[in-house]
Protein backbone atom coordinates (compact mmCIF):
# COMPACT_ATOMS: atom_id res chain seq x y z
CA UNK A 1 0.00 0.00 0.00
CA UNK A 2 1.03 3.48 -0.31
CA UNK A 3 2.17 6.10 1.85
CA UNK A 4 -0.96 8.53 1.03
CA UNK A 5 -3.65 5.35 1.58
CA UNK A 6 -2.50 4.46 4.69
CA UNK A 7 -2.67 7.99 5.45
CA UNK A 8 -5.97 8.63 4.17
CA UNK A 9 -7.21 4.95 5.86
CA UNK A 10 -5.87 6.78 9.32
CA UNK A 11 -7.73 9.96 8.54
CA UNK A 12 -10.91 8.06 7.52
CA UNK A 13 -10.86 5.71 10.92
CA UNK A 14 -10.50 9.06 13.41
CA UNK A 15 -13.62 10.64 11.08
CA UNK A 16 -15.41 7.41 12.37
CA UNK A 17 -14.40 7.48 15.71
CA UNK A 18 -15.61 11.16 15.78
CA UNK A 19 -12.08 12.74 16.27
CA UNK A 20 -12.01 15.30 13.49
CA UNK A 21 -9.53 17.61 14.85
CA UNK A 22 -6.88 14.78 14.49
CA UNK A 23 -8.45 13.42 11.26
CA UNK A 24 -7.13 16.58 9.70
CA UNK A 25 -3.04 15.64 10.44
CA UNK A 26 -3.19 12.63 8.26
CA UNK A 27 -5.24 13.92 5.73
CA UNK A 28 -3.28 16.51 5.05
CA UNK A 29 -0.15 14.64 4.75
CA UNK A 30 -2.09 12.48 2.21
CA UNK A 31 -3.07 15.76 -0.01
CA UNK A 32 0.56 16.88 0.17
CA UNK A 33 1.30 13.56 -1.37
CA UNK A 34 -1.66 13.44 -3.69
CA UNK A 35 -3.06 16.98 -4.03
CA UNK A 36 -4.90 15.53 -7.10
CA UNK A 37 -7.30 12.52 -4.88
CA UNK A 38 -10.79 13.30 -4.71
CA UNK A 39 -11.33 11.30 -1.92
CA UNK A 40 -8.83 12.73 0.02
CA UNK A 41 -10.12 16.26 -0.56
CA UNK A 42 -13.03 14.84 0.45
CA UNK A 43 -12.24 13.41 3.51
CA UNK A 44 -10.63 16.48 4.06
CA UNK A 45 -13.40 18.56 3.56
CA UNK A 46 -15.86 16.52 5.97
CA UNK A 47 -13.38 16.52 8.78
CA UNK A 48 -13.01 20.92 8.31
CA UNK A 49 -16.51 21.19 7.70
CA UNK A 50 -17.36 19.33 11.53
CA UNK A 51 -14.31 21.24 13.32
CA UNK A 52 -16.52 24.56 12.07
CA UNK A 53 -13.27 25.25 9.57
CA UNK A 54 -15.92 26.55 7.07
CA UNK A 55 -13.62 28.19 4.42
CA UNK A 56 -11.06 25.51 4.46
CA UNK A 57 -13.96 22.99 3.99
CA UNK A 58 -15.22 24.92 1.14
CA UNK A 59 -11.91 24.92 -0.79
CA UNK A 60 -11.66 21.01 -0.44
CA UNK A 61 -15.10 20.83 -1.75
CA UNK A 62 -13.74 22.72 -4.14
CA UNK A 63 -10.93 21.30 -5.31
CA UNK A 64 -13.35 18.06 -5.25
CA UNK A 65 -15.24 19.61 -8.34
CA UNK A 66 -12.96 20.84 -10.36
CA UNK A 67 -11.88 17.10 -10.29
CA UNK A 68 -15.29 15.81 -10.51
CA UNK A 69 -17.77 18.40 -11.64
CA UNK A 70 -20.57 15.95 -11.32
CA UNK A 71 -19.81 14.88 -8.06
CA UNK A 72 -23.35 15.16 -5.84
CA UNK A 73 -21.60 14.95 -2.64
CA UNK A 74 -19.14 17.64 -3.04
CA UNK A 75 -21.97 20.01 -4.53
CA UNK A 76 -23.79 19.49 -1.21
CA UNK A 77 -21.06 19.67 0.90
CA UNK A 78 -19.49 22.71 -0.37
CA UNK A 79 -23.50 24.40 -0.59
CA UNK A 80 -23.38 23.35 3.57
CA UNK A 81 -20.23 25.29 3.71
CA UNK A 82 -21.50 27.96 2.10
CA UNK A 83 -24.50 28.32 4.33
CA UNK A 84 -21.88 28.41 7.01
CA UNK A 85 -20.63 31.29 6.11
CA UNK A 86 -23.70 32.96 5.12
CA UNK A 87 -23.51 32.36 1.52
CA UNK A 88 -27.09 31.45 0.53
CA UNK A 89 -27.37 32.96 -2.61
CA UNK A 90 -24.03 30.83 -3.51
CA UNK A 91 -25.22 27.88 -1.50
CA UNK A 92 -28.23 27.54 -3.01
CA UNK A 93 -27.10 26.70 -6.83
CA UNK A 94 -24.94 23.90 -5.35
CA UNK A 95 -27.44 22.23 -2.94
CA UNK A 96 -29.99 22.25 -6.10
CA UNK A 97 -27.18 20.64 -8.10
CA UNK A 98 -26.56 18.12 -5.44
CA UNK A 99 -30.57 17.33 -5.31
CA UNK A 100 -30.67 17.52 -9.63
CA UNK A 101 -27.50 15.03 -9.81
CA UNK A 102 -28.84 12.19 -7.18
CA UNK A 103 -30.37 12.41 -4.09
CA UNK A 104 -28.29 11.19 -0.95
CA UNK A 105 -28.02 7.30 0.02
CA UNK A 106 -28.19 5.42 3.14
CA UNK A 107 -24.37 5.22 4.04
CA UNK A 108 -22.79 7.94 2.45
CA UNK A 109 -20.24 9.98 4.74
CA UNK A 110 -21.97 12.89 6.59
CA UNK A 111 -20.78 16.39 7.41
CA UNK A 112 -22.40 16.08 10.59
CA UNK A 113 -20.38 13.92 13.40
CA UNK A 114 -21.35 10.48 14.32
CA UNK A 115 -23.07 10.24 17.51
Amino acid sequence: MSEAYDLYQLGRARLRDGMAAQATVPLEKARRLEPDKASIREALGIAYFRITDWHAAELEFRKVLELSPVDDYAHYALGRSLVKQGRQAEASTHLKLARCLRPREPGEPSLEAPR
